[in-house]
């Protein structure tokens, strides 16, 4: 797959508020003394199975993604609370094989001027995002031990079926190239289904144009 316009908005959040919501089995991770939630609109392109070709019609859609960052067996990675998707074949396919909280959204994401202007409202009326924003310095690479390394840089995903087991799916991308970024956010109610009440403060955000990815099947914990 294909990750374009991605823009990371990261703020801080009372761990208490977070590791209350992850499964039995994960451990809340924090970088300094402080947890954090993600929200993350992005376009999803040339979604395909490995040796084939992309899927007319459903393999490229706008994707937002409402996320904070866990380990399991000391192993960092990424845990969603919830990813929106305008796709509906890409919602049951994610739902049934890789136990993601997914769900369907009217959603649209246009360039204009060198802006994106994105727009999501879930069908279920329980969570909207709507808001612009566009890079606004040139591409650097995230080094180690820094914060935007701690938020971005992670190479797998975990999820929890029905029966509460947990599971990890590997994936695999260059290293970010992150471009600082201008972001007008208009409506945010992505965090209201979990009672979870963002601070404030503006946000840390990130830009990333384009990035390659490649994701494996789950494997049970």
């Amino acid at each position: 797959m294909r990750w374009e316009d991605l823009l990371f908005m990261h703020w801080p959040v009372e761990a208490a508020a977070l590791s209350c919501r992850i499964p039995a089995g994960l451990e809340l991770d924090i970088f300094e003394g402080e947890a954090w939630l993600g929200i993350v609109p992005f376009r999803m392109v040339d979604t395909r199975l490995r040796a084939l070709p992309p899927m007319p019609f459903t393999s490229s859609f706008p994707e937002l993604n409402v996320r904070t960052y866990v380990r399991c067996g000391g192993k960092p990675g990424v845990w969603f609370f919830s990813l929106d998707a305008a796709s509906w074949l890409a919602v049951q396919t994610a739902r049934r094989f890789f136990y993601l909280p997914y769900e369907h959204a009217q959603m649209s994401a246009e360039t204009v001027d060198g802006s994106i202007h994105y727009q999501s409202a879930r069908r279920d009326g329980m969570a909207s995002f709507e808001g612009s924003y566009c890079a606004a310095g040139p591409v650097t690479l995230a080094k180690p031990g820094t914060l935007e390394h701690w938020l971005t840089e992670r190479y797998c995903l975990y999820s929890a079926d029905p029966k509460g087991g947990l599971w990890r799916g590997e994936i695999h991308h260059a290293p970010w190239p992150l471009q600082s970024a201008e972001v007008e956010v208009r409506l945010n109610t992505m965090t209201a289904p979990f009672g979870i009440t963002l601070p404030d403060s503006r946000p840390v955000v990130h830009f990333a144009k384009a990035l390659d990815v490649v994701a494996w099947s789950i494997e049970r914990v």
